[in-house]
């Protein structure tokens, strides 16, 4: 259904390994991104990619977003998009949600907003072809994700110092 409102399909994190929804996707003719779950490898997210384009689509995406690392964090392993790299499709670095920190005490998501810059500037440097940012105006009142997202005023100022860093590589 979705299909008929969107232009872009993206498939979570959880469900990247889900075959019948990949192939669903896939059958839109829609662009999918797929994120790749926080269980998994960039190099394992070949056999998402292959469903998808088994299914007749050549569309898609992947999406990094940090890996499980204990059970109150995610890390980043840059390889990852290294890795997703050679499979042959676009890769997008997931910088907000990668800083999330899940199942705190508190019952509530935690995360590190500060730390959006450095997942930036360290995804353009190994090669991402393009970000992921979340932002609201005000994040503490943000209806989902608020802990990780970026306050709104920032993002011009990063955006300029994310493509001066971007010209420079090239």
């Amino acid at each position: 259904m979705a299909a008929n409102y969107v232009d872009i399909l993206q498939i979570p994190a959880f469900l990247c390994r889900q075959t019948d929804l990949l192939e669903a996707a896939a059958k839109t003719g829609k662009i999918v991104n797929v994120k790749k779950g926080q269980f998994l490898s960039g190099p394992s997210m070949k056999f998402a990619v292959e469903k998808i384009k088994n299914a007749g689509n050549d569309k898609v995406g992947l999406i990094e977003r940090g890996n499980t690392f204990g059970y109150q964090d995610l890390v980043v392993d840059y390889r990852n998009i290294t890795w997703m790299n050679a499979i042959g499709v676009p890769v997008i670095m997931d910088c907000t949600h990668s800083l999330q920190q899940p199942n705190q005490t508190s019952g509530v998501t935690g995360g590190n907003p500060q730390l959006i810059e450095t997942i930036a500037k360290a995804a353009i440097a190994t090669g991402a072809d393009g970000l992921f940012i979340e932002t609201h105006p005000n994040p503490s009142i943000a209806k989902s994700d608020g802990a990780n997202m970026l306050t709104l005023d920032l993002l011009e100022p990063l955006l300029e110092k994310l493509i001066k860093i971007k010209a420079a590589i090239i």
